[in-house]
């Protein structure tokens, strides 16, 4: 299970005590947001993409879609998200727990500019029932992100 992945890497940082796990789900922004009791738009939603022969994680806030021509200007690739079954093989955590934390080596996390107008924001940690309440600068710090990018819409 990738949530005890998560919680291993962040022993090192020791705040593995402030994963918080439900007794539902909050695989989708939805169910997150009211396991959190907060607005969708603060749920850190990490999203996977096919990039050459590997993924690329996008972390979004909750009200944020991808843009598909920002992608491509970005990326210069077509947004292709893997299939459920191909997610865990290429980041390393199972659709409703993809996160930027412990993944898999090689795979690059980005941080969308459309969580920038949070003080704090609530990621997942590996698992479908699980998050953690990180500031952006620990979101940043935490997550070994690659740069900080523009390809969403409808958030502003």
């Amino acid at each position: 299970m990738s949530i005890k992945k998560v919680r291993e890497y962040f022993n090192q940082f020791n705040i593995q005590d402030k994963i918080m796990e439900f007794n539902s789900s909050s695989a989708t922004v939805t169910l997150a947001a009211e396991a959190l009791g907060c607005e969708p738009a603060r749920i850190a939603k990490t999203l996977s993409f096919i990039v050459g022969d590997g993924c690329v994680l996008i972390v979004t806030a909750g009200d944020a879609k991808v843009d598909n021509s920002k992608f491509k200007a970005l990326f210069g690739t077509k947004a292709k998200m893997p299939s459920i079954d191909q997610v865990e093989e290429l980041c390393g955590h199972a659709v409703g727990g993809v996160c930027p934390f412990a993944v898999k080596s090689g795979v690059k996390v980005y941080l969308d500019v459309s969580l920038n107008r949070f003080d704090s924001v609530f990621p997942a940690c590996g698992s479908s029932n699980s998050a953690i309440e990180l500031t952006i600068d620990e979101l940043k710090k935490y997550s070994n992100y690659t740069d900080i990018i523009d390809v969403c819409k409808e958030w502003n």
